[in-house]
């Protein structure tokens, strides 16, 4: 018996949504708000595009990995809310105490934040690229494909990006890190 188009998107929802929240927060440098609004919103994309009769399964458009395509909904997302005027709105002026968010930036919660402030002063492109290829671990060609930019771009922007992350975060990452 053939499981219907909304079990199988359902099975793959409940199936990669830690992982794109995971993804979501690391991009949000820790706005879980939004990173539950962007996965939300990555969902739904996918919802439409499942529907399409041929584009999971065998056809010329089809879509060979739904879980990289998520990913790559994700980011496009996040970098299209960057781009809204209201998104460089922020609330407050430094992160509350939360909770640990299990999965992703286990262990020393001054370590997280620190991380995660270092992040929130990259530029969205910059951290969509150190997101992509130091924590889903996508090389330099895939990065470039979901960004839409050419593989030099993506090495130019790596790079800066890791020297503003080591310049902002200075002798303390040596210094959280090493307990």
């Amino acid at each position: 018996m053939r499981r219907s188009a909304t079990d199988e998107f359902v099975e793959f929802a409940v199936g990669r949504s830690g992982h794109l929240f995971r993804s979501a927060c690391l991009l949000t440098s820790g706005d879980t708000h939004l990173a539950e609004d962007l996965v939300q919103e990555t969902l739904g994309r996918m919802y439409a595009l499942w529907g399409r009769t041929g584009l999971f399964g065998r056809s010329a458009t089809r879509i060979d990995n739904p879980a990289a395509y998520a990913q790559t909904v994700l980011v496009r997302v996040f970098l299209t809310h960057q781009r809204r005027r209201s998104a460089a709105e922020r609330p407050v002026g430094e992160f509350p105490d939360r909770p640990h968010a299990p999965g992703w930036g286990e262990g020393d919660p001054e370590l997280r934040v620190a991380l995660l402030e270092a992040l929130a002063g990259l530029a969205p492109k910059d951290r969509a690229v150190i997101v992509l290829r130091y924590w889903e671990d996508r090389s330099i060609e895939e990065t470039a494909k979901v960004l839409q930019v050419s593989p030099g771009a993506v090495r130019t922007r790596s790079v800066r990006a890791l020297t503003r992350l080591r310049e902002r975060l200075g002798g303390s990452f040596s210094e959280l890190a090493a307990r």
